[in-house]
């Protein structure tokens, strides 16, 4: 389970920094698909940024952490901050749908990655605190 969650956590900090570099591009986007996904519409909204801070780098920063959690095999504390992430996913979808009609594929992978980690660390939390019989 691990290391699992250890590929997931990498795999966030990619799609994460890919999203930064999105912030901060001034040439058109290469993922600008069509006109319902746009990385560089998304990731150059005011929705983008968290008092003054890129949500992509608060992503990096959550994953980094989920990482590390998951090397020390810490799931019980991992719980907490994969619920608040995914519900902090959630929302940051609800604004892509619904406010700015457009969708980021580095946001969609992202809103993945850490809906997978929850299930995982949620159902790793279960198990080991389950009895188990002899």
């Amino acid at each position: 389970m691990r290391w699992l969650l250890i590929l997931l956590a990498v795999f966030g900090i990619v799609v994460s920094s890919l999203a930064l570099r999105e912030h901060y591009r001034t040439d058109p986007s290469p993922c600008s698909i069509n006109e319902k996904w746009d990385c560089g519409i998304v990731n150059h909204s005011p929705y983008a940024t968290l008092h003054g801070i890129p949500v992509a780098v608060i992503g990096i920063a959550g994953y980094l952490l989920l990482g590390a959690l998951a090397f020390g095999k810490k799931y019980s504390w991992m719980l907490p901050f994969v619920t608040i992430a995914t519900v902090f996913a959630i929302h940051l979808a609800d604004i892509e749908a619904f406010v700015l009609g457009v969708w980021c594929i580095y946001c969609a992978a992202s809103l993945g990655v850490i809906t997978l980690m929850t299930v995982l660390v949620i159902g790793k939390v279960i198990a080991d605190s389950t009895p188990r019989a002899r």
